[in-house]
């Protein structure tokens, strides 16, 4: 069998898209498309199924891929690192959210990249859940950081830790608002100023449903893409928001923010370390996938 061949349907499987697979190898889509059916025609069956937007794979196009991917990625790392593994420096290209990937994940893995003689170069992206892990199934990413668990045999996750998530305000509001009761509802936190990362309060619905079991009666009054943004303008007055401990523990140290809630079980949240099938045999994968759930037994 043509590996050439090969190597355009594990592209078009991971990409989910003739034009998206054609991009990544260079090729026209017409070309992407002759190999397919040539692929298909050598084998006897259809290997995808054709859809308005992209394609779907078959039962059969799934099984190849998850056969053949981790082979065609070992070839690739031979081809690229040569024969003097010693000298060459592989790239691992890692993306995730940008608040835990900044501050835990990238600081981790910099110490190991940095390590003489088994060190890698370092790429990092940062992204949602969902564009994460199509990067990583498209071949963009060796290893990605999600809050959401990928489903199929083509990606591999492993729980990395969970995040214990916070109710904040600076000292003026929480002054204004007094102790919530242990385990108490969410009256006194109606109609009050909400820092979040979207319009649709993500953070704040999710720790109302889990602490409160209601929804929240308030208003985003600033939006942010970034929880480190959030943190600061919570720290400055600007109103209460929800955020991981982990990231705001500085801040509850020098009181710059206060709790204030503290539920007998706190809402929690999971991120996953996720590959490719199989790519967990490229030495540099393998190093900082090891290398980041020993950090994260320190960071839970």
């Amino acid at each position: 069998m043509d590996l050439a061949l090969l190597r355009t349907f594990v592209t078009v499987h991971r990409a989910g898209s003739f034009t998206r697979a054609a991009a990544l190898l260079g090729l026209s889509q017409p070309a992407v498309t002759s190999q397919i059916r040539t692929l298909e025609r050598q084998l006897g069956r259809p290997l995808f199924l054709r859809q308005a937007r992209g394609v779907t794979p078959t039962t059969i196009g799934d099984e190849l891929a998850h056969k053949a991917a981790p082979h065609l990625d070992a070839l690739v790392e031979i081809a690229e690192s040569g024969l003097d593994e010693e000298s060459a420096l592989r790239t691992l290209h890692l993306a995730g959210p940008p608040e835990f990937t900044a501050e835990r994940a990238l600081p981790a893995l910099t110490e190991l990249a940095a390590r003489d003689g088994q060190g890698f170069a370092l790429r990092a992206s940062f992204g949602t859940a969902e564009d994460t892990l199509e990067g990583l199934a498209a071949g963009h990413h060796d290893l990605a950081i999600s809050t959401a668990r990928p489903r199929g045999a083509l990606l591999t996750a492993s729980s990395l830790c969970d995040e214990e998530h916070v109710l904040v305000a600076s000292p003026r509001w929480a002054e204004r608002i007094g102790a919530l009761p242990l385990g108490g509802g969410a009256p006194a936190l109606e109609n009050l100023p909400v820092v979040e990362v979207h319009e649709s309060l993500p953070f704040v619905s999710r720790y109302w449903a889990s602490v409160f079991d209601a929804c929240p009666a308030v208003a985003g009054t600033v939006i942010v893409p970034d929880l480190r943004a959030v943190l600061a303008c919570a720290s400055a007055g600007a109103g209460l928001a929800v955020l991981p401990r982990y990231l705001c523990g500085p801040a509850l140290e020098r009181e710059e923010i206060v709790l204030l809630h503290d539920p007998l079980v706190p809402p929690l949240r999971t991120y996953f370390l996720v590959v490719r099938t199989g790519s967990l045999a490229l030495p540099h994968v393998a190093r900082a996938h090891e290398w980041l759930q020993r950090a994260a037994t320190r960071w839970c």
